[in-house]
């Protein structure tokens, strides 16, 4: 008999290592933000799938010392674990090359993943693991279930494309977008929407989406909730690289949605840690909270 185990927060889609020239890195957007919502003191599930391999054992061992519940992780008998050779331009902005197929493509068994998952979990999904049909039915059958829909569109093509991007948008009770995410959605869905918040209130009415969430780097972040909106700005940081900083940015976003603070508390959060994890290499750097909140009070 499964026993039930439910957690605030599930990340679903892809784990990996990112194949960087200094060496790997544990990555992928799912299990970059369910690291950060641990650290952020919010327990937190990840879905997806490792192969039978070294490379999936030492993902497992990261797993358990950062206390990452991994109950719903998968084991493939048949595909290896993700890899995706990451290659840094202009020193700290990155390119990949995502290896197919792979493990996490073959996620299945939705009925055991949504019998531990409760109307109040936040379930946080993307598009790439939607790219083979395995993964992609069972992502769509989880999305039946009662949670709070969280999707970080993470588009990277040729994985995504119109009728896709559809389905996830209907689903979801908040979206974060990037301003180019943003843009090509307009343009996908011939919006003639000429402004953000335009294009936000385009986004909300077509697809139903109660709350929006835009990124801008060192700009900040603006965050659309019903009819209100707000703004925070950031400010430029000395980047190191910037693998993970939207995951940890959505990470500090949901975690001060899950303790209801005010929204703009929230974005303050969130643009912090972007800059934060900026300033860091890789997705999931070790820190500790006291060294985020000293730089979050030194931003803002």
């Amino acid at each position: 008999m499964t026993t039930t185990i439910t957690t605030p927060a599930t990340c679903y889609g892809e784990i990996l290592w990112d194949l960087l020239p200094d060496g790997p890195q544990p990555g992928g957007a799912p299990l970059n933000v369910a690291y950060h919502l641990n650290k952020l003191g919010v327990p937190t599930s990840i879905i997806s799938r490792i192969g039978n391999d070294r490379s999936g054992d030492k993902l497992v061992d990261l797993l358990d010392s950062w206390g990452i519940k991994k109950h719903l992780l998968q084991v493939d008998q048949d595909h290896p674990t993700s890899s995706v050779i990451a290659k840094m331009n202009n020193g700290s902005e990155v390119s990949y090359e995502i290896v197919f197929p792979v493990a996490w493509d073959f996620i299945s068994n939705s009925g055991a993943i949504t019998r531990q998952l409760s109307p109040a979990s936040y379930f946080v999904y993307g598009s790439l693991a939607s790219r083979n049909e395995t993964s992609r039915e069972t992502l769509f059958e989880i999305l039946e279930s009662d949670v709070i829909k969280v999707l970080d569109i993470n588009m990277r093509p040729p994985y995504i494309g119109k009728d896709l991007l559809r389905v996830l948008l209907e689903k979801a009770d908040i979206v974060k977008f990037n301003q180019a995410e943003l843009e090509m959605t307009q343009m996908l869905f011939k919006s003639s929407s000429y402004n953000e918040a335009s294009q936000v209130k385009f986004i909300q009415n077509y697809f139903n989406i109660p709350e929006v969430v835009v990124t801008k780097g060192e700009f900040g972040a603006a965050y659309y909730k019903n009819e209100k909106s707000y703004q925070v700005w950031g400010s430029e940081v000395k980047v190191v690289d910037t693998i993970g900083s939207g995951d940890s940015f959505l990470a500090a976003f949901i975690a001060g949605h899950y303790l209801d603070e005010q929204p703009e508390k929230i974005l303050k959060s969130a643009i912090a840690m972007g800059a934060f994890i900026a300033t860091k290499k890789g997705g999931c750097p070790d820190y500790n909270l006291s060294e985020y909140k000293k730089f979050k009070s030194e931003m803002f």
